[in-house]
């Protein structure tokens, strides 16, 4: 689990904004289709947050039973990418 609600601001990211589309402008778009007997196909890409490179560098620790190494190594994960869960994962997929 990425832990994103432990992320602090100015440390583990800068911004986070990501575009978004107004209730408004989706109604508009639906009048014109019905009005122009027009189609409209919607899709929903799972694994859209896992393809952009992250700038930051941000550590996890190891999930339980994925453990490698000895409590000792105090071993940790590094993300390269971005990740559900992650505050800046929407706009890093934005962009």
């Amino acid at each position: 689990m990425a832990r994103g609600f432990s992320q602090i601001y100015d440390v583990d990211y800068l911004d986070t904004y990501a575009p978004v589309v107004k209730l408004a402008l989706v109604r508009i778009l639906l009048a014109i289709v019905a009005i122009y007997g027009l189609e409209i196909h919607q899709m929903d890409v799972v694994t859209a947050f896992l393809a952009g490179d992250l700038e930051e560098e941000i550590f996890m620790e190891q999930l339980e039973g994925f453990e490698v190494g000895t409590k000792e190594d105090d071993l940790v994960c590094r993300f390269k990418r971005s990740l559900y869960g992650l505050k800046q994962a929407p706009r890093v997929w934005n962009q």
